[in-house]
């Protein structure tokens, strides 16, 4: 007879007859481990950044603090980022004047991406619509005007009476209209806007913060890239009245493209300007201006900062592996990970080599492994700032291997 004295052969033989005995008396499958936890992993490199672990902060490129601008508030926010660039007074509620139109052209252009409305739609106009002071379009009542007309004139010509021609359109009637418009608010998370009509008139309860009007902006930019070309359009002409757009950013630069002017006495001067540099795009709120030249002078100094001092690069593609890990009975002996969604960063120029990556992921993984479950998260950060945290999923599925394999691999793990 063989006499085994060894401790570990000691156990592993009661764990062999464990796992036999739960063969006889069960289904056959040995009882899963349970998870690891999350270790750091290293991802693969940044393409065309060279990270200098140790350098000295002071030999990064500095960063100028932002021009002092003439403004009440303001932000400067890169668009595919969301990364605030610059602001001040960014999260102080404001009178928004006709910025408050940027929330109605959203609740139009949802209605038209629904199908509830249509560009062709016909729209009678109300004497409610008709009577709205300030800026207007020049519609009279009991004509029909179209919704791609009403449009041009809501953003073009900033006309209040087309922006409430739209919402009774959209929704029966104005106050209707506006409960949306704060619905819609609280769904891109612009925690600190109330609104109290459609065009943008005075109220008690009608305000928003620079930051939020950034929200609603990027919001407009990327849902409905196919309206947006309505607000770089120069003039409109409806009734015999041709006016100009009055965004005076878009002849003074010709990367500007957008968005919207806005002014009454009590908010001042206020301006969103949206431009785009080679695969940049930044987006500048400038509020309580005391001028016209007063708020293109900021907004054009602001984005002129945003574009000189920082970039926007492209770090990882989506479904690109970024990372492999073993995997512990499966029929594959390792699976990459990558996430799901391109990932892009926003940072400093000259500073590349600050930002650093890491992949949370528990190893080794354990089969099966489906495709459509995240396994882990890779954070991207600057510093001691994170600045991205992303899910990662397998790119493979893996099937959990046969019983004697499994069997196998705990045997092996001892060792």
């Amino acid at each position: 007879m063989i006499q085994i004295s060894h401790p570990r052969f000691r156990i592993l033989l009661s764990a062999i007859a464990s796992t036999a005995l739960g063969v006889a008396g069960c289904s056959g499958s040995s009882t899963p481990p349970a998870p690891a936890a999350p270790a750091t992993n290293t991802v693969a490199p940044i393409a065309g950044v060279t990270a200098a672990p140790g350098t000295p902060a002071t030999q990064a490129t500095p960063i100028p603090a932002a021009p002092t601008v003439q403004a009440k508030g303001y932000i400067v926010m890169d668009f595919l980022t969301g990364q605030v660039l610059a602001e001040s007074n960014a999260d102080e509620r404001l009178e928004p004047a006709s910025l408050t139109k940027l929330m109605s052209a959203y609740a139009v252009f949802h209605a038209l991406k629904e199908g509830r409305i249509k560009l062709t739609d016909m729209v009678t106009i109300s004497p409610h619509a008709r009577d709205q002071d300030g800026s207007r379009m020049f519609v009279d009542v009991g004509t029909q005007v179209s919704v791609e007309n009403l449009i041009q004139g809501m953003i073009v010509q900033s006309g209040n009476d087309a922006t409430v021609a739209l919402a009774e359109h959209v929704a029966g009637s104005e106050p209707v209209f506006v409960d949306m418009m704060n619905q819609y608010a609280q769904q891109l998370g612009m925690v600190s806007t109330h609104f109290e009509n459609a065009p943008g008139m005075p109220g008690p309860q009608h305000y928003t913060t620079a930051h939020d009007i950034a929200v609603v902006s990027s919001a407009l930019i990327r849902d409905y890239p196919d309206y947006y070309k309505y607000y770089s359009q120069r003039e409109f002409t409806w009734n015999k009245i041709t006016q100009q757009n009055r965004n005076g950013l878009l002849e003074r630069d010709p990367t500007v493209d957008g968005l919207k002017t806005g002014h009454t006495e009590s908010a001042g001067y206020c301006l969103v300007s949206s431009a785009k540099r080679e695969n940049m795009r930044v987006v500048s709120v400038v509020m309580g201006s005391p001028s016209i030249r007063a708020r293109e002078d900021a907004s054009f100094a602001l984005l002129n900062y945003g574009f000189r001092f920082y970039e926007t690069r492209q770090l990882y593609a989506a479904k690109t592996p970024v990372l492999s890990v073993n995997v512990r009975k499966g029929e594959a002996k390792q699976v990459q990970l990558a996430p799901t969604v391109d990932i892009w960063a926003t940072i400093p120029r000259g500073q590349e080599g600050s930002i650093a990556v890491a992949a949370d992921v528990a190893e080794p993984l354990f089969a099966p492994i489906a495709t459509d479950k995240a396994v882990g998260k890779m954070r991207i950060s600057r510093g001691d700032q994170t600045i991205g945290s992303y899910d990662l999923y397998p790119l493979a599925s893996v099937a959990e291997t046969g019983f004697f394999s499994r069997l196998w691999d705990d045997m092996t793990s001892w060792f």
